[in-house]
């Protein structure tokens, strides 16, 4: 038996079943949810890091998207808040690395 204790997507136990194999879920309450979102985002980030393809790219805004629903922010919502930090703060378009500050 292998332990994972960690948030799968909502598929995977139907996935595992399908492959003849049995798992066991619980369904997390609030505070635990938020709280292993945060820790996928991470792993996401690792993994696309270690493999930076479209795919893990993916995994990672799925995650950011459950957040978003759980903190009851809609895409649209979101993409405003994006759209107002591009225009005070711009992008990343001209590739600028910082290098230090005087004063």
């Amino acid at each position: 038996m292998r332990v994972y204790n960690k948030l799968v997507r909502d598929r995977i136990p139907d996935i595992i079943a399908a492959s003849g194999k049995r798992c066991a879920v619980r369904v997390l309450g609030d505070e635990e949810y938020l709280l292993s979102l945060n820790q996928k985002l991470g792993e996401e980030v690792e993994e696309y890091r270690a493999n930076p393809g479209v795919e893990e790219l993916a995994d990672l805004v799925e995650v950011v998207h459950a957040i978003l629903e759980f903190k009851g922010i809609t895409l649209e919502q979101f993409e405003q808040i994006r759209r107002e930090k591009r225009e005070a703060r711009g992008g990343f378009s001209r590739r600028l690395f910082l290098l230090h500050v005087s004063d």
